[in-house]
């Protein structure tokens, strides 16, 4: 329900997180609950390329995307573990979730997003975690930026 195909938007309302069971050392149990704070809480436009793709998957509104159930989400030990063997199938040394939201980002800034609408889409309460933190200065973007001046 959070996925409004027709809006063209994704609402961003809760999260999904194993954590350490309380009192023993080895157990984890999955919790969904509202995410870390009121800045993430958002909505997210989707971009028209990404519409045919997703909409085979929602199966119902109330439904997970990834499972098509209402009463069965997806694992994340499952997901890191598909994403781990993505990772090692393209020959990419070292990554994990976190890091294709800098990717993301950086993509973002090459591409000349406003930073301010970036940094509310990944949900940052101020533009510097944005800038300071999530996108990373390439060399060719540096490049790029000196070759618009003109003399």
């Amino acid at each position: 329900e959070n996925i409004q195909l027709e809006a063209k938007t994704i609402k961003i309302r809760e999260t999904l997180q194993r954590i350490p069971t309380v009192g023993e050392s080895s157990k984890t149990r999955i919790i969904i609950t509202e995410p870390k704070s009121a800045c993430s809480v958002r909505e997210i436009p989707l971009p028209e390329c990404l519409l045919p793709i997703i909409t085979p998957f929602q199966a119902s509104p109330k439904a997970y995307v990834l499972t098509g159930d209402k009463n069965r989400y997806a694992e994340p030990r499952t997901m890191q573990y598909h994403f781990h063997q993505y990772i090692k199938k393209t020959g990419i040394a070292s990554a994990n979730y976190h890091s294709l939201r800098h990717t993301f980002a950086t993509r973002c800034v090459e591409a000349g997003f406003e930073i301010k609408s970036l940094s509310e889409i990944l949900g940052h309460s101020s533009v510097n975690i944005t800038l300071n933190r999530y996108v990373h200065s390439s060399f060719e973007l540096k490049v790029q930026n000196m070759n618009k001046l003109t003399f």
